[in-house]
């Protein structure tokens, strides 16, 4: 697998987490607290963090197809970008786990000619 799949996914992750963990403030601070102003920043986040989870799922079902997971644990992968925070501790376990299946292209490159 090359590394650019597994780092598709980690930028997507995080991405992914810190806009969830700002919807969820706003959506705290617009709701529960009754705060003027969280009206627009509630629109903004939730309409960019919901096209970019769902850029997030391609990504992650990419690399969980490559990487060969278990459906249980793909779909635990696939809902962590819903879920605030979870995505920061999946994302750095499914790391670990992928690593040693990332090839280096550069040893399998052929040598330089000279």
């Amino acid at each position: 697998m090359k590394k650019s799949v597994l780092t598709r996914y980690r930028v997507m992750a995080y991405v992914t987490a810190v806009l969830l963990i700002v919807l969820t403030v706003g959506v705290i601070g617009k709701r529960l607290l009754h705060l003027d102003g969280f009206d627009s920043l509630v629109t903004v986040v939730g309409i960019g963090h919901g096209w970019l989870y769902v850029l997030y799922l391609v990504f992650a079902f990419d690399l969980g197809n490559k990487a060969k997971m278990p459906v249980g644990r793909l779909l635990w992968v696939l809902l962590a970008g819903t879920v605030p925070t979870a995505a920061f501790f999946v994302e750095r376990r499914v790391t670990r786990e992928v690593q040693p299946l990332i090839r280096d292209d550069r040893k399998l490159a052929p040598a330089a000619s000279q």
